[in-house]
């Protein structure tokens, strides 16, 4: 979470951060919690010391045959109180942690102020929005190719869920494919198979807990449905020190990802924008501290450049304070461009959480010739997230005549397949 001493040397910067995020000065409850709890630490000490010394003073009386009731009746009243202030000393401790775990990261000081999205930056565009006549939006496309099916997923899930077949199910595994073989081919990333089952710990350590529990699916057994493959992936390092020389650790992963989305009633309830249960390939990186900028445009630039081989235009924008994640210290999202909504949508975040998760993970690295460790950087970024993407291919590919061209990099993939057309029916090479 955060450094106690430094809070304490330097209010005013972490007052500042939080400010910026809307957030009311925290340093002073923090501040006089932290000094509860030294004051009892320091008098359980104390208490334990004049123990100590009693208990040594029993020992000689009863040495050379004399009464130490008294003392002893004395050891039982330290015990009996120094007992109590612990319990006392760890209930404060409890709300201490409970207060810094719920306080957001920082923002970095590049990162614009702001309240919502209308507020972030635009960093660059890439390529140009395909303009079309009147065109189709993704759920009229799939429709047309027999291959879109909300109806029956939720006469089996209820909404937010879709039933994908023939042509269409077969070029989301295309993305995905193509995505991780471009992640782990070219761009250094190590591919994970990670569970999608995780302990209390494990969302706790990437921020998700507590403060956003009702944005998750939780098991009957207490785990919980990862919201997204940074979880587990970003949990490798979890309570470790990692060598060095093993930095960075540049991971990746196709999972499904679980969300309640329970803040976004009304929103985007039309087709596959937000689902409860998607695909997504996700990039995570562990670097030291002094690299963890640089890798994060490495990273942004890795996810760029999934779209820029599919020939699908961008923009790249930096989230203001308001827009950003809880964990994040500074975030670029990028946004494809959609025909069917005459708009760029997010297809990927790409964060850099500086020492926030380690800190709650206790993910350490240490160089050599060092006594102490460090803590390391973490970063996590869609790589990118599959729905959107086949979303974007079929928007941007679509044909007046309601077939959609497979693009050139997922032919390869596509066992031969050249185009989707309507009703189903495909085309080979």
């Amino acid at each position: 979470m955060f450094d106690l001493k430094l809070i304490r040397d330097t209010p005013d910067h972490f007052d500042s951060g939080w400010k910026r995020r809307g957030l009311e000065p925290q340093t002073p409850k923090i501040i006089e919690m932290d000094e509860k709890r030294r004051v009892l630490q320091t008098g359980m000490q104390e208490l334990q010391s004049k123990r100590n010394d009693a208990s040594k003073k029993i020992g000689m009386i009863k040495s050379k045959g004399g009464d130490a009731a008294a003392l002893m009746q004395e050891v039982a009243g330290y015990k009996s109180k120094i007992a109590s202030i612990e319990e006392e000393e760890k209930k404060c401790g409890e709300e201490l942690t409970k207060l810094l775990s719920t306080l957001p990261n920082l923002p970095d000081a590049t990162v614009p102020d702001g309240t919502s999205e209308e507020d972030n930056k635009e960093v660059r565009k890439v390529g140009q929005p395909k303009l079309m006549n009147n065109p189709k939006d993704h759920v009229d496309i799939g429709a047309g190719l027999g291959g879109m099916d909300f109806e029956t997923a939720a006469k089996m899930s209820g909404s937010r869920f879709v039933l994908l077949r023939g042509g269409i199910a077969r070029l989301e595994r295309a993305i995905a494919q193509f995505m991780l073989d471009t992640h782990t081919q070219e761009h250094g990333y190590t591919e994970l198979s990670v569970p999608l089952l995780v302990r209390d710990q494990a969302v706790f350590g990437t921020g998700q807990l507590p403060k956003f529990a009702e944005d998750l699916f939780k098991a009957t057994t207490g785990h919980w449905l990862i919201p997204t493959a940074e979880v587990p992936l970003t949990n490798t390092v979890r309570d470790s020190i990692v060598p060095i020389g093993d930095l960075p650790l540049r991971l990746t992963a196709l999972t499904h990802c679980f969300r309640s989305e329970a803040g976004a009633a009304g929103k985007d309830t039309r087709g596959m924008i937000r689902q409860h249960q998607f695909y997504k390939v996700e990039m995570v990186s562990i670097t030291e501290p002094e690299k963890s900028e640089e890798e994060h445009e490495r990273m942004t630039d890795c996810a760029e450049t999934i779209l820029k081989k599919l020939d699908l235009a961008f923009r790249t924008v930096t989230l203001c304070t308001g827009d950003m994640g809880f964990s994040a210290r500074k975030t670029y999202d990028i946004e494809v461009w959609l025909p069917g909504q005459n708009t760029y949508r997010e297809i990927s975040s790409c964060s850099n959480c500086g020492d926030f998760q380690a800190r709650r993970m206790m993910a350490r690295y240490k160089k050599e010739g060092d006594k102490s460790t460090r803590y390391v950087h973490t970063l996590n970024g869609s790589g990118v997230a599959v729905g959107r993407c086949l979303i974007a291919v079929l928007e941007n590919y679509q044909q007046p005549d309601g077939s959609v061209i497979i693009p050139d990099v997922l032919k390869p993939y596509m066992g031969g397949i050249t185009k989707l057309e309507p009703s189903g029916r495909s085309k080979n090479a």
